[in-house]
């Protein structure tokens, strides 16, 4: 149950970055074409109002497939429908007429001829693969040349859609912070209550249970929890007891040895988290403080990159999926926190100036507008490899640094 929720958190996140980019594009007059979770093939779809909505088999994310990313221009006309053209000779004549109204700009002409070319295609006897691209080719022109594309949209419009995935994800974020500050925030300071006891450590053998509240260790009070674990680190290894109490009775567990994880003595538990309540407005503040502490740590991250710092910052999906895991035994609030946490940098990895991440869309919208026309499907393509090649390296940095007990 634990790990469903944890996969859970972080199917929300990519949801609503896609629902912002989904309402922003209705809200704006573009109507995508399809919406998923994960990436096809299909495991679930269905078809409302010309749009397909599903589950795709490939959990790495969502696809709100927008029509008309990219000016159309007639080589990308004739480069998805070579192969069936190839086979089927009789496609050239209506093909280079498409071909020639597309470079023209004439796209209203090039949509009148394309229920010929539809036509003519379904006559044609082709190979899976030329008929495939066959279906491309059509599905292009279809969305390239129609008044929703979005490269036919005014730079406002184009921002607005791209941004507001981002935005979602800042937005749910404060809401988690703020719910979370506003309902009983794990306070940071650690009760001497127990919380989780991992199994087959000596607090197990010993029979530490959760609930437990420990008021002692080797017969000394402990009143804090940060009395109680520098007493267990003191150990180096020996036998220790704990003194709890368990519903009102005074148990003595133990003595079992400490051992050692992450350079220190421990016994294997973990204390309960104290919570906190705010008011509307102090958790309001609280909500967007932490959201730019974040802002800050990501900034800092990437400069340590850059500069030969340690990348400890960085982590993979993996780590998040631990840590996630981790806080959700110790307190459903810092489960709640990580979530936001993820959310906010999931917006803000999107915003940096890289294609074919949302800042790197920005950031060409703006170029466009400053030329005054539409750049071509290859330079984006061009400048994709690059942007994805820099952003696969941010994810080996990541996997080699996020990954490793600490």
């Amino acid at each position: 149950m634990n790990w469903a929720i944890v996969i859970f958190g972080l199917v929300l996140i990519v949801l609503v970055h896609e629902l912002g980019h989904f309402t922003m594009a209705l809200a704006v007059g573009i109507r995508p074409r399809s919406f998923y979770i994960g990436f096809p093939p299909a495991l679930v779809k269905m078809k409302r109002k010309g749009i397909e909505y599903g589950i795709g088999a490939i959990p790495l994310g969502g696809l709100v497939r927008i029509p008309g990313m990219h000016k159309l221009a007639g080589s990308d006309v004739t480069s998805f429908i070579g192969p069936a053209m190839h086979e089927d000779a009789t496609l050239v004549p209506t093909v280079q007429r498409i071909r020639r109204l597309v470079d023209a700009e004439d796209y209203a002409g090039a949509r009148a001829a394309l229920p010929e070319l539809e036509s003519e295609l379904d006559r044609a006897v082709l190979t899976p693969s030329a008929k495939r691209s066959a279906e491309r080719a059509v599905r292009e022109l279809e969305e390239g040349t129609g008044g929703d594309a979005y490269w036919r949209q005014p730079a406002y419009k184009r921002i607005l859609v791209i941004g507001a995935g981002p935005a979602a994800n800042i937005l749910c974020a404060m809401v988690i912070f703020f719910a979370v500050y506003a309902t009983g925030a794990p306070s940071g300071n650690a009760s001497t209550k127990v919380g989780e006891v991992e199994a087959g450590m000596p607090a197990a053998v010993a029979g530490l249970q959760p609930g437990d509240r420990v008021v002692a260790v080797d017969g000394r009070t402990t009143p804090t929890f940060d009395r109680i674990s520098a007493a267990i680190r003191a150990s180096h290894g020996r036998p220790i007891t704990l003194t709890v109490d368990r519903g009102g009775r005074t148990l003595t567990l133990g003595p079992e040895k400490t051992v050692r994880s992450g350079g220190r003595w421990i016994w294997g538990f973990v204390p309960a988290a104290t919570l906190a309540k705010y008011s509307v407005g102090h958790s309001a503040r609280l909500a967007v403080a932490d959201c730019w502490h974040v802002v800050t740590g990501t900034v800092a991250a990437f400069t340590s990159i850059f500069h030969g710092h340690p990348k400890g910052q960085l982590t993979s999906t993996v780590g998040i999926v631990r840590i996630s895991a981790a806080a959700l035994k110790v307190s459903f609030g810092w489960y709640l926190q990580i979530v936001a946490l993820v959310s906010l940098s999931v917006a803000l990895l999107n915003l940096l100036p890289l294609l074919p991440l949302d800042g790197g869309h920005i950031l060409f919208t703006m170029i466009e507008t400053i030329r005054r026309r539409a750049l071509a499907r290859e330079v984006y393509e061009r400048v994709s490899v690059v942007g994805f090649a820099l952003i696969m390296l941010l994810m080996v940095i990541a996997f080699s640094t996020g990954n490793n007990p600490q």
